[in-house]
This record gives C-alpha cells, sequence and structure tokens, in this order.
C-alpha cells in the first residue's frame, strides 16, 4: 500500500518518502520539514496514534492525514481528537484521498491544539474539561461552547452577533442580550473566583479574551 501510493503521488508531482513503523514516522515528521503527512494507525513500534500524540504535545503542527483500516466511528474520532486534520478509512478513493491532501496542502501549517489555552485557563473540547492552573471549573453546555469560541479566538474582539451566531445559532432577530447574560455566568466561574479579568469588554464593539494573569490591571 505503501509503495502503491508512493507511486501515485510522485506520478502526481508530490516528493514522497515513505517510512514503515511509527518510531522512524515520528523522528521524520520531527525533522524532515514536510509539507504534509500521510499517517497510518497500526504500526509497529509506535502507533499512529501516539505519533500524532506526541507531534502535538511538541507544537509541531504539520498537517495530518490518517489512512487506516480502522473504520469505526471511536476509532476516527480519537485520531481526530489527537491532532489529525483528516482521517480517511481504508479501502479509499485515490482520487479522493488526493484532493483532501490537496485541501490540507491550502491550508498550510497552522496551531491547532487539541487542549486550548490561555494563560493559565485551559479548555479540553474532547474531554469536556475546563481549568484554570490546577482547579478544575464546572461549566453548563453553553457556558463552555462559549468559552470554546471565545478561546479560539484570543485577543480577538468578538460582537455580540457574532457570539449569538457561532455559538446559539439564533436567528438575527434573537435578543443579543443573552450573550451579556453568559458572559457574566462565565466570570463568576472562570474569572471572579481567582481575582482575574480575562472576558473583557470592549464598549461598543463586544467582548475579548485575554491570557490575564493575577495582579494584572
Amino acid at each position: 500500500m505503501a509503495a502503491a501510493l508512493s507511486r501515485g503521488l510522485t506520478a502526481d508531482g508530490f516528493a514522497v518518502d515513505v517510512v514503515h513503523d511509527g518510531k522512524s514516522g515520528l523522528e521524520s515528521a520531527r525533522f524532515g520539514e514536510y509539507d504534509a503527512v500521510i499517517l497510518d494507525v497500526m504500526l509497529p513500534g509506535l502507533s499512529g496514534y501516539e505519533v500524532i500524540r506526541r507531534l502535538r504535545a511538541e507544537d509541531n503542527w504539520v498537517p495530518v492525514l490518517m489512512l487506516s483500516a480502522k473504520d469505526g466511528e471511536y476509532d476516527q474520532s480519537d485520531g481526530l481528537d489527537l491532532g489529525a486534520d483528516d482521517y480517511l478509512t481504508k479501502p479509499f478513493s485515490y482520487v479522493v484521498l488526493l484532493a483532501r491532501l490537496r485541501a490540507l496542502l491550502r491550508r498550510g501549517v497552522r496551531a491547532r491544539p487539541a487542549v486550548l489555552a490561555v494563560g493559565d485557563l485551559s479548555l479540553d473540547p474532547a474531554a469536556q474539561r475546563v481549568r484554570r492552573g490546577d482547579v478544575e471549573i464546572s461549566l453548563s453546555t453553553r457556558e463552555f461552547t462559549l468559552l470554546e469560541y471565545l478561546m479560539r479566538h484570543p485577543d480577538q474582539v468578538l460582537s455580540k452577533v457574532e457570539l449569538l451566531d457561532h455559538v446559539w445559532g439564533a436567528p438575527v432577530d434573537t435578543d443579543v442580550n443573552v450573550v451579556e447574560v453568559y458572559i457574566g455566568y462565565l466570570r463568576k466561574k472562570i474569572d471572579h473566583p481567582f481575582g482575574r479579568r480575562s472576558v473583557r469588554t470592549v464598549r461598543g464593539a463586544g467582548y475579548r479574551l485575554v491570557p490575564d494573569q493575577p495582579g494584572q490591571p
């Protein structure tokens, strides 16, 4: 399979390197400066899941397409939650694989952490957990979704209308004050108990999440 893929990708103009075990794949991805990686799951020495986990833990954001015979929904979910950018199951269409690979290359290399962090505030979307330092914080589903959206856009001013659209998926005539209410709920849980002001109001514009630390104005 690896040899066939290499021949096909080379014929389509890609420069291709092939390794056949997880440890070699990890080292190649670490130091090879590749534009993208096609990664199997069931590899000798080190599984594809562990390879992607270690890469992302090292802040290596090379685009990764997982290609595996493990076609269960939890198998695919595990791969994506660990940091893979796409997951294609075998048997597969080479034409579709090529299209997905081109899509990854268009996106380029950008940070896509499995756990979001702004200052000492962290959020794990897969585990549905929020922490301020070592303290776990319990949030409602809506509060969690709102915080996740804020953390995916750190230090950006987000309007009430944008938050209403992306977090609530609400019609345009929905009262935007519901956003203000939930921002208040968030502050009471992630800021006030810790003496922080990470959720800032930008008057007339919206809200911004910043990496606030104790004692900052």
